[in-house]
C-alpha cells in the first residue's frame, strides 16, 4: 500500500510569464517512452509481480522503494507543466475567443483536452501507453532493462534542458538528473551484485557529468547524488546491502536516508472560468464551503 503526503519533492520557481511551449517539451519527461510514467510503471509492476522476493529481498526492496520515489517524480513533472501553462489565457466572453492564443501553441491539446494542465502524453501529444512497461520476471533481465530505461531517461532530460532556458524546466531537470543518476547507479550496483559485471564502469551515460548542468550543482552539494530515500517507516530495510560503498565521481560514501525528503508546498492552481474548471461559481463555492462546515 502507499501513504501520500500533500508535498512536492522540491520547491520550484514561479514564472513571471507563462511558457506553453516549454510545457510541451516537459511533457516528454512525463508521458514519453523514457518519461516518469514509464519509470514508475515499470518498477511498480515489477515489484507487484516479483517472484521469490523473500529469497532475494535486497533486490525487491530496491525496486519497490524506487517505485515510491517515482510517484513523486510524476507529480513533480506534472506540476512543472502546469506552472508553465498557468495564466496563459484570461476569462472572457465565449464569442471573444478567450482561448484563441492556444491554437498557435506547440501542443494545443493543453487547451482542449485538459484545463491547461498536464496530460499523460509526450511532447507531441501522443498518449503514454502500457506497451512501455517491461516485466519479464527474470531478475537480471528486468534490472538490465531498468538500467537502460534510466540511461534513456537521463538522455532525454539532458536534451530538454538544452531546449529551453525556462527556469521551471531547468529546476526540475536539474533535480531529476541528480535523482535519476542515483537510480542508474543503483541498478548498476544491483547487477554487479548479481553477476559480477562491473556496470558502474560504463557510467555516466551519456558521458557528461551532472555538474555540467548548473541547476544540478546545488542538489549535489547537499549530497542528493549519494542518497537513496527509504519511503517506508518499517520496510525496505535491506537496500543498504546493495546501496553501499562510495560514489565513483567524488569518492564520498553512499547512504540510505530513512524517510522521504522534507518537500515543499504544492502550488495551488487558480480557477479557469474560460476552461470551465473547476466549473463552480464563487457563490457556489461559498455555499459549498458553508454546507461542508455545517456537516462537521
Amino acid at each position: 500500500m502507499f501513504m501520500r503526503m500533500d508535498r512536492l519533492l522540491i520547491d520550484i520557481p514561479r514564472l513571471k510569464e507563462p511558457d506553453p511551449n516549454a510545457a510541451a517539451a516537459i511533457q516528454e519527461l512525463l508521458g514519453g517512452k523514457f518519461g516518469e510514467m514509464s519509470t514508475l510503471n515499470n518498477y511498480l509492476h515489477q515489484s507487484f509481480n516479483f517472484r521469490g522476493r523473500n529469497k532475494v529481498r535486497p533486490f525487491y526492496d530496491l525496486v519497490a522503494n524506487i517505485t515510491a520515489e517515482e510517484l513523486g517524480h510524476v507529480e513533480l513533472v506534472t506540476t512543472a507543466v502546469n506552472m508553465c501553462l498557468e495564466g496563459y489565457t484570461k476569462p472572457g466572453d465565449p464569442d471573444d475567443a478567450p482561448l484563441k492564443k492556444g491554437k498557435d501553441m506547440r501542443n494545443s491539446h493543453h487547451f482542449i483536452a485538459s484545463a491547461q494542465t498536464s496530460m499523460l502524453a509526450n511532447s507531441m501529444g501522443q498518449p503514454w501507453t502500457g506497451d512501455y512497461v517491461f516485466n519479464s520476471g527474470n531478475l537480471v533481465l528486468d534490472l538490465l532493462h531498468n538500467f537502460f530505461l534510466e540511461c534513456g531517461a537521463r538522455t532525454h532530460k539532458m536534451r530538454v534542458y538544452e531546449m529551453t532556458d525556462n527556469p521551471v524546466a531547468r529546476e526540475i531537470v536539474g533535480y531529476l538528473l541528480v535523482r535519476g543518476g542515483v537510480h542508474v547507479m543503483a541498478y548498476a550496483k544491483a547487477l554487479e551484485k548479481l553477476t559480477g559485471v562491473e556496470m558502474t564502469k560504463m557510467l555516466p551515460i551519456p558521458n557528461l557529468e551532472n555538474k555540467a548542468f548548473s541547476e544540478t550543482r546545488k542538489f549535489e552539494e547537499k549530497g542528493l547524488h549519494r542518497a537513496i530515500y527509504r519511503f517506508s517507516p518499517n520496510d525496505y530495510k535491506e537496500i543498504d546491502k546493495i546501496w553501499n560503498g562510495v560514489h565513483p565521481e567524488d569518492g564520498q560514501p553512499l547512504y540510505v536516508k530513512d524517510g522521504p525528503p522534507e518537500g515543499a508546498p504544492i502550488p495551488d492552481l487558480e480557477e479557469k472560468p474560460e476552461m470551465f474548471s473547476p466549473g463552480l461559481s464563487s457563490e457556489e463555492i461559498e455555499e459549498l464551503a458553508a454546507r461542508l462546515s455545517r456537516n462537521i
